[in-house]
């Protein structure tokens, strides 16, 4: 049968894409500097293994043949998702793809050297050659999914989204945040006059604060049977659902950084380690996008990790691992005008929970006028600069460090990717509104520290479906209702709003 080598690729494939991440994971946080050229050389070896025996010719034969075989219904699915991952990993020639590589590391490599000097024009040439590769790569994309070239660069990233859709859903959060942002400030300016930001009492020793972040872990659900924490110098979620890499870094002068970065990633891990295992080798059994992946870490973080219920309960354990003496004379409030704490602010990895859609939306506009060339990349600055201005009354136009250089997605040719980090957040509050009609007594939970009904509502809904469906399919399903930015506006009007 043609689905049993399907089976049997998806097999060879898992192996080779565990030892690749459990390597990166690795390289990230244990391996000693001088060994980086062998680990190099030896991913290098299996990455190009895995791409040759994913894009190998006679693929395209079994997903064809296996059509007329009699499937499960899983298996009907999974096939979906073996030709929609083959079709992607074969639409770009392999001329492009050495043309691609060669122009984004160089971009990259520059981006590293010139972003802190905020030098925008000696930078300038190689993101024009990357821009014209990406729009290269969106009419390949294009002609072989059949999608517009802003959505075929998308869909890799959250399958099923469409501008046509989220534009609506932008255009509706983006109008409510800039006139709703004034207001949220205006309440934080009120109640910091009556309770003003307390001191930390620093320093917080290390081990000390990888206790608390492990017991905090352990308390939200981690599997440590499963899973792992280290140190990095970016955090992030790694490894295989068998074997979570979770990371995390450490400031000696303050301690809610790294505990908040370590609940971030425990939401993401909790997605990895709840996908299906049976599945586990199928593309159908994978993470579905990284709008999904981002809803997971940020339902962690925001709608549970900042909220008081969470603090209720996790305040004890922060003078147990910690010491009577970590936050002298603080309560919850205090935790949560430092945690809930907004502000205007040029960076978009420091905003806050409500400015940072705005950055968000900021580029998305901004890439997808690059994309269909209505916007050339010598013009950044000022188109940068002006919605700066308009959504957070702030200028960049002679700032081009902390403006338009700050991130590493277009020099790397990540086009697509940012609307999946608002997508997240949107999705988070609406899968919280949700739950809270089918677990009513959802915050006294979290007071008490029980979180197995939390998760169980997201493995049901989330964890266990994998990618059998479509992004907005997922969301339909799982919440009733198809992406509405209202739950997200309610969500910020009840933590940052009047009562």
């Amino acid at each position: 049968m043609s689905f049993t080598k399907l089976d049997d690729l998806g097999r060879r494939l898992e192996a080779l894409g565990h030892a690749l991440s459990i390597l990166g994971a690795d390289e990230a946080t244990h391996m000693a500097i001088g060994g980086g050229e062998k680990r190099a050389e030896a991913m290098a070896h299996l990455a190009g293994m895995h791409h040759a025996q994913a894009t190998a010719p006679e693929i395209g034969d079994w997903i064809e043949a296996a059509r007329s075989e009699d499937l499960t219904e899983d298996q009907k699915l999974a096939l979906g998702e073996f030709e929609r991952e083959y079709r992607n990993a074969t639409c770009l020639p392999t001329e492009f793809v050495q043309r691609r590589t060669t122009a984004t590391m160089r971009s990259e490599q520059l981006w590293r050297e010139l972003r802190a000097k905020g030098d925008w024009d000696s930078f300038l040439p190689a993101l024009e050659g990357v821009v014209s590769l990406v729009r290269e790569e969106a009419a390949l994309r294009s002609a072989a999914t059949g999608l517009g070239p802003y959505d075929a660069l998308m869909d890799q990233y959250d399958p099923g989204n469409r501008v046509a859709d989220i534009d609506a859903v932008f255009a509706d959060l983006k109008s409510f945040l800039k006139d709703f942002l004034p207001t949220a400030l205006s309440v934080q300016e009120e109640r910091l006059a009556r309770r003003p930001r307390q001191a930390l009492n620093a320093p917080y020793p290390i081990e000390k604060q990888r206790e608390l972040g492990l017991a905090a872990m352990r308390a939200v659900g981690f599997d440590f049977t499963h899973g792992s924490l280290a140190v990095s110098h970016h955090p992030f979620c790694g490894g295989v659902p068998t074997d979570v890499r979770m990371t995390t870094r450490y400031r000696t002068d303050e301690f809610l950084t790294s505990l908040m970065g370590v609940l971030h990633e425990t939401g993401h891990a909790l997605y990895e380690q709840g996908l299906p295992k049976n599945w586990s080798h199928w593309p159908l059994g994978k993470a579905r996008g990284m709008g999904i992946h981002e809803s997971q870490s940020l339902f962690v973080e925001m709608q549970i990790a900042r909220s008081a219920e969470f603090w209720d309960y996790m305040l004890p354990l922060v003078h147990q691992y910690l010491g009577d003496d970590a936050i002298p004379g603080w309560g919850i409030a205090d935790i949560l005008n430092e945690v809930n704490f907004i502000e205007r602010g040029y960076i978009r990895v420091d905003a806050d929970e409500v400015t940072y859609p705005l950055h968000v939306i900021l580029r998305y506009e901004l890439e997808q006028d690059l994309v269909t060339g209505k916007l050339e990349a010598s013009q950044i600055p000022e188109a940068w600069d002006a919605r700066m201005t308009e959504y957070l009354g702030i200028s960049t136009i002679n700032d081009p460090k902390d403006g338009p250089m700050q991130d590493v997605h277009w020099p790397a040719g990540a086009f697509g990717y940012f609307p999946s980090y608002t997508l997240g957040a949107m999705i988070a509050a609406q899968l919280g509104a949700a739950m809270e009609k089918d677990i009513p007594d959802m915050g006294d939970q979290m007071r008490r520290g029980e979180f197995g009904a939390i998760n169980q509502w997201r493995a049901d809904r989330i964890w266990t479906q994998a990618s059998r469906y479509s992004t907005p399919d997922l969301i339909t399903r799982a919440t009733g209702e198809p992406l509405n930015a209202d739950h997200f506006k309610a969500h910020l009007r009840k933590r940052y709003g009047r009562a």
